[in-house]
């Protein structure tokens, strides 16, 4: 069973890796959705895989760090794609989430990257 709990931010970022000209290297901000998922066995006493509070309680500390900042500044995102973000959220949340299956990052209404872990 899998499932997912939905973290919102917003946050201005600039990509150093583009080429000269592209778009993406100004200064510019979105409105990101960060769903987490949750994979594993239905729990039979309480009828969970995971108690959704627990996520927000794990996973909200770092989504208020990101919130109206830039994110180039944080430690870990000097370029910070959507890619590398996944990635960013991924090591900090697995510690804590044993169960975690993918990090979705959402940076657009059109445009998102899934991540399963390194080396996937």
């Amino acid at each position: 069973m899998e499932l997912s709990k939905e973290f919102r931010f917003e946050a201005a970022h600039r990509l150093t890796g583009v080429p000269e000209g592209h778009k993406c290297a100004r200064l510019h901000g979105h409105s990101f959705v960060v769903t987490v998922l949750i994979e594993g066995p239905v729990d039979p006493t309480v009828g969970w895989v995971m108690d959704l509070a627990e996520i927000k309680r794990i996973c909200q500390p770092t989504i208020d760090e990101l919130d109206h900042t830039y994110l180039n500044e944080i430690d870990g995102l000097a370029n910070p794609t959507s890619e590398i973000l996944a990635a960013w959220l991924w090591s900090k949340f697995k510690p804590s989430l044993p169960l975690l299956s993918a990090i979705v990052v959402q940076e657009t209404c059109t445009s998102r990257v899934t991540y399963r872990g390194p080396g996937n």
